[in-house]
């Protein structure tokens, strides 16, 4: 008999579409799976069903910063199915140096910006829409309520025209909810750098929509 240890090849199975996330993570796992690496390397040795673990804690912040980039909530369903199962397939890359769900949103980000770009048409969501029920994260952060002032549907689009590096971490910042720290442990780039790239990055975009609305 082969005692190898596996590495994922195929994600268990799972139902697709909305029966694939839930809003709330699952209670029933063990404690000691309940530990993101422990899951991680539970998958690595074999256990693919360890997985469910991580798609039930995370999958509810996933979709929701694919549809603050898409606006549809079933194609951000499709855009997080689709960062799931590439997590899965490419799991051994993560390294632990940051929370796993900073590292799936980063994917899922990448995702959901690459299918608003093939688009003619995006509509973007005001995140500020209470109708919505989606916010972006608040706190002191002068760049935030900068954002938050700007209604337009406009500076969704303009995001996903940006050039990198500055889309990556404006995305990651008001998309994914991820703190500077966090984006720098995921981007490998300084805490100093990531501030110069979202400052940049934020002067373009306000560039982009002052442009278009002129």
């Amino acid at each position: 008999m082969d005692e190898r240890p596996r590495t994922p090849s195929m994600l268990p199975p799972l139902p697709r579409g909305r029966q694939l996330f839930s809003s709330r993570p699952t209670t029933s796992a063990p404690p000691e799976v309940l530990d993101e690496r422990a899951a991680v390397d539970a998958v690595l040795a074999g256990e693919r069903d360890a997985f469910r673990v991580l798609v039930d804690r995370e999958s509810a912040a996933v979709v929701r910063a694919c549809q603050r980039v898409l606006g549809d909530l079933h194609e951000a369903e499709d855009a997080a199915q689709e960062a799931f199962v590439t997590a899965f397939r490419s799991l051994a890359g993560w390294r632990g140096e940051g929370p796993f769900g900073a590292w799936i949103t980063r994917i899922a980000l990448r995702i959901a910006i690459r299918r608003a770009k093939a688009r003619r048409d995006v509509t973007w969501i005001d995140p500020t829409d209470p109708s919505r029920g989606i916010d972006l994260p608040g706190g002191p952060d002068p760049a935030i309520a900068s954002l938050r002032a700007e209604r337009a549907a406009g500076i969704r689009s303009a995001v996903a025209r940006l050039d990198e590096p500055y889309r990556e971490v404006v995305a990651l910042r008001f998309f994914g909810e991820l703190s500077l720290d966090e984006i720098a442990v995921q981007t490998g780039r300084p805490l100093g750098t990531v501030k110069t790239h979202l400052r940049r990055g934020l002067m373009r975009l306000r560039g982009a929509v002052d442009g278009a609305t002129s």
